[in-house]
This record gives structure tokens, sequence and C-alpha cells, in this order.
């Protein structure tokens, strides 16, 4: 089921999600912050994804393209939120999360994911997208500079007992 967006990965195919997805959503954030730190807590991600999981923020999955496997949760997903550049005050897309599962890596998925996203928004006539990385993820850095993504900030951080 190729999409006429862009997403023509072979084995793999596109589908859009909702906000009946929130579960889904949950779990792959979770994995994601758990993939960087372990000991990180995660209870606050329900409540993030219920502060901005809505119709107005688009949200796609990717699945392994196999009749025989129709019930596998997706191995990969984008979800777009919105953002206010602070230099311009102009709103635009920010991608909420991206996460491909790590046996799927390096086989162009989230490559093809950011290109739906960007083409959505430009679709939708925004001139620009955002998204935030952290520091100790050197290989979705990596990714993103390749693919135009630049630093534009840098957020710091002071912490207490």
């Amino acid at each position: 089921m190729a999409q006429s967006n862009g997403f023509a990965l072979p084995g793999y195919q596109l589908r859009v999600g909702s906000t009946r997805d929130r579960p889904t959503v949950v779990k792959f954030m979770e994995r994601t912050y758990r993939e960087l730190d372990p000991q990180q807590p995660t209870g606050h991600i329900a409540a993030t994804v219920d502060r901005y999981l809505g119709r107005d923020t688009p949200l796609w999955w990717v699945d392994v393209d196999s009749a025989a496997d129709s019930a596998a949760s997706p191995v990969g997903a984008i979800w777009l939120g919105q953002a206010t550049d602070q230099r311009s005050g102009v709103l635009h897309p920010y991608v909420l999360m991206l996460y491909v599962a790590p046996e799927h890596r390096r086989r162009g998925i989230a490559t093809a994911l950011l290109a739906v996203a960007e083409a959505w928004a430009q679709q939708q006539g925004h001139r620009q997208i955002s998204l935030q990385v952290f520091s100790d993820n050197p290989a979705a850095q990596a990714l993103y500079q390749s693919l135009g993504y630049y630093p534009e900030a840098i957020l710091l951080k002071k912490t207490w007992a």
C-alpha cells in the first residue's frame, strides 16, 4: 500500500494514525526514552501525549508490508505537533516523536518518515520544520544533519537536589 506522499520502501507500508492510537504513541515514546537511558522515568509521557495528541497533530505509522503479519504492531512512527519559532514568531510543524524499532533501523525508514512529514508541512504552506534531539544521541544527530537539519539553539539546563 505505497502512498503517493513519497513513502516507498520495499517491505514496508505507511498508514495514517489518529487519536485512537494513543496507547501505541505512549509505548513508542517510552521505548525512545528507555533506549537512551533505562533509568529515566517515563511516567510523564502519557500526560504529554494526552496534552498534545489531537486531530491537528499528524501521525504516521510504518508497518511491515506482509499480509501474513497484518496484526503486527508498527515498526516506526513520526508524530508532528506545533512550535513557535522563537526568532520570527512563526508557527510551524515540530517533530514530537520519530521512532524506528532497533531491528528495522538503517533501512531508510526514519529518512522516509521525515520526507513524509516535510512534504505534509510544505503542502500545508509551512516553510520550516523543527525537531529536538538529545545531546547524547549522536546517531540521530548525524541522520538529521545529513538531511539538512542544523542546530539553531542550545538547550542549557541546571539541576539541583
